[in-house]
């Protein structure tokens, strides 16, 4: 019988769950539930305890939980999670007494960011960064199909890059201004209250006036991204990154505008995995 593994994808308001194969990484079965963050990461653990005990079957090994937060690196014990109380200092121990099984904490977008490195737009490519635009901003580097983690665990916080330092486009308290108060799906609903859906942020004629100022601010932080770690391919994922699909070739030549003469382009593409971050927990929770 193949060995499966269950990966988890665990956002603020959604609990999203699959059992792969992990000789091909197919999935077999999956089940979602709803977060309810409110209730805080015990509940939530609980919450995922429920969705295990549907999905394993007798060759259930393992389960990978990817979470919108810190993990410490190496204990894996979760640092913050900034939309679920409760969670800091929760150990891979103590959620496998919850879920019967043993667990490995990881962050989602780098969960991500080794699935579409692994299986999807960046297979067979030395250098792959992964970026999430969704509610926040998340990131992922796989270097040699490994997660670069940093010294403490924390690399590849690129929604905390600085963008514009102390500026945002809408009044907030405290404007850092890094990636994810500019380029989130949320920043970018607040930048155009017009708009219904993700989509629309940056699609169609409802936000068109924000386009441009996009894509400019996509192509600055993939140029620190290039100048930094020279990647093969640079891959968006999430509601909003998946909305940059039409306009890639404008976001590469706003790049080639900053670049250093003669230093090459990385290849820029959008995930070819639905869940991606999904399956990226289940091979973490394998190795």
């Amino acid at each position: 019988m193949p060995r499966t593994v269950i990966g988890i994808d665990c956002g603020g308001t959604k609990i999203a769950a699959g059992r792969y194969d992990t000789h091909t990484w197919l999935c077999e079965a999956e089940a979602s539930a709803s977060t309810h963050a409110k209730k805080g990461f015990q509940y939530a653990l609980t919450t995922m305890a429920g969705l295990v005990k549907r999905l394993r079957t007798g060759s259930t090994s393992a389960v990978g939980i990817g979470v919108a937060g810190l993990v410490k690196k190496p204990q894996g014990n979760i640092l913050r999670l900034p939309n679920i109380p409760g969670a800091e200092g929760v150990t891979p121990a103590h959620a496998s007494v919850t879920l019967g099984l043993p667990v490995t904490f990881e962050n989602d977008a780098t969960c991500f960011a080794l699935a579409e490195a692994t299986l999807g737009a960046g297979k067979g490519k030395s250098v792959v960064i992964g970026i999430t635009l969704g509610t926040g901003v998340g990131g992922g580097i796989i270097l040699d199909g490994k997660i670069f983690s940093g010294a403490h665990g924390y690399a590849a916080e690129i929604g905390h890059m600085l963008l514009r330092p102390g500026e945002t486009p809408y009044p907030m308290p405290h404007p850092r201004g890094d990636v994810e108060q500019f380029l989130s799906g949320t920043a970018m609903g607040l930048r155009c209250k017009e708009a219904k859906r993700p989509e629309e942020y940056l699609e169609g004629a409802v936000c068109s006036f924000l386009q441009p100022q996009v894509f400019e601010e996509v192509a600055w932080m993939c140029t620190s991204l290039t100048h930094l770690l020279d990647p093969s391919i640079i891959i968006f994922g999430g509601s909003a990154g998946r909305a940059l699909q039409p306009h890639l070739d404008e976001i590469a030549a706003e790049l080639q505008k900053w670049m250093l003469p003669g230093v090459p382009l990385p290849e820029l593409a959008i995930a070819k995995r639905e869940d991606a971050a999904m399956v990226g927990a289940a091979m973490v929770a394998k190795n």
